[in-house]
């Protein structure tokens, strides 16, 4: 015979490990985000780094 208060214990646990882990997937999810976010700014920042045309008077001190 099945024991009553077990089986609602078990469904109340298995509920709270549900929340638990839908709040624990969305931090995971905000920090990947947050971390590709950063990797494309600074990957952006290396590729057009080398393009930046020096202002008129740093342009003279190079070529004198």
């Amino acid at each position: 015979m099945p024991n009553p208060w077990l089986s609602l214990w078990m469904s109340a646990a298995n509920s709270w490990a549900g929340a638990a882990r839908g709040f624990w997937s969305a931090e995971m999810q905000r920090q990947q985000t947050a971390m590709l976010k950063d990797m494309t700014e600074q990957m952006f920042r290396f590729w057009t780094g080398a393009w930046m045309i020096p202002s008129s008077t740093d342009w003279f001190k190079i070529r004198r």
